[in-house]
């Protein structure tokens, strides 16, 4: 910091972390902070709520609550910022009940949580399928300031429509339009998932249509779901017409995407459409699942396509795309 003459003062100390952090880049967080005290420079609340989610990001959770427990002796008091941040660690790493604890003791300490303090645990609660508890929280979040957002039912309405209880997660849909809450593209992501997964793909095409009067855009989240419910239900060839419109409009379709498409038109035992989905993968540099990738194979050579079999496997290890296990093209042809 002092080879240019000066040294920068804890704001610009900050405004550096805080840029780190955006881009992601928490290792470099840390090592700046830890030049920042070589320097001398003493740590604002923002600086350490800053250090806390680099820490929280890098997986260093129990530095992370050290360096909280010593925020008052470095004359610095934990900000509703300094909880949410490590609530979010705790979070992350599955540990609810703390991250419950945390909440209460910000509460005896005089904070009250607000709707990023709600939205975390809640999202936590989801993710591991604990929806009472989560459902639990949203119910004491109607009942003070934090009011529940979009964030909020976002997060709820996934969580219902993954757990296989798209009913609830429509009834949220219906309580957001009720309490005029706005609706994204994450929100209809959620529940057309979630009426995918049921088979209820013509519901889901009604809500695809409803996002042109919402002005939203189907995004590759949007197809993806869509086309997953296509190929449950066995209809590849719908399903490959949805992954031609995806890319027509500019969306990039994942490898488990396109896995899905492969195994749908190999269990339908329709080889040609596995082959065009097999060539999607290998323009965009994609391995294929081996065991798909050998009922392709000997499904082409019952159809007499022996050297289409051993051109396609030249191509992919050439590349190399050939998936771990089937190295050698004997292994797929014999």
């Amino acid at each position: 910091m002092k080879d240019y003459g000066f040294v920068p003062n804890v704001e610009s100390c900050n405004a550096y972390l805080s840029s780190l952090m955006n881009l992601n880049r928490a290792d470099i967080a840390l090592a700046f902070y830890k030049e920042m005290q070589r320097s001398r420079i003493s740590p604002n609340v923002y600086t350490l709520n800053i250090f806390i989610s680099a820490l929280c990001k890098l997986g260093k959770l129990e530095k992370a609550v050290e360096v909280f427990g010593e925020m008052e002796n470095m004359g610095c008091v934990p900000t509703v910022a300094s909880y949410n941040t490590l609530i979010a660690g705790h979070c992350n790493q599955g540990l609810l009940s703390t991250a419950l604890k945390l909440k209460n003791l910000m509460e005896k300490n005089g904070l009250c949580p607000n709707d990023v303090t709600f939205n975390t645990l809640i999202h936590g609660f989801c993710k591991e399928g604990k929806l009472h508890e989560a459902n639990k929280l949203f119910s004491e979040m109607k009942g003070i300031d934090a009011s529940p957002n979009t964030v909020t039912y976002n997060t709820l309405i996934n969580g219902y429509s993954q757990a296989g209880n798209v009913e609830m997660g429509r009834r949220l849909y219906e309580e957001m339009s009720s309490n005029g809450i706005k609706k994204d593209i994450l929100t209809y992501n959620a529940l057309i998932s979630g009426l995918c997964k049921e088979g209820k793909t013509k519901k889901a095409a009604y809500l695809v249509k409803e996002l042109d009067s919402k002005k939203l855009i189907p995004n590759s989240s949007t197809f993806s779901a869509l086309i997953n419910g296509q190929c449950m239900r066995g209809n590849s060839e719908r399903a490959f017409q949805l992954y031609k419109s995806m890319v027509r409009c500019g969306c990039h379709p994942n490898e488990h995407t396109l896995k899905m498409l492969m195994s749908s038109f190999c269990q339908n035992e329709d080889f040609d459409g596995a082959m065009q989905v097999l060539r999607e993968m290998l323009e965009r540099s994609m391995a294929p699942d081996s065991s798909r990738l050998s009922e392709l194979c000997h499904g082409l050579r019952q159809c007499g396509k022996d050297k289409l079999v051993m051109e396609l496997c030249e191509k992919m290890e050439a590349r190399p795309l050939m998936p771990e296990g089937l190295e050698k093209t004997q292994s797929i042809i014999a």
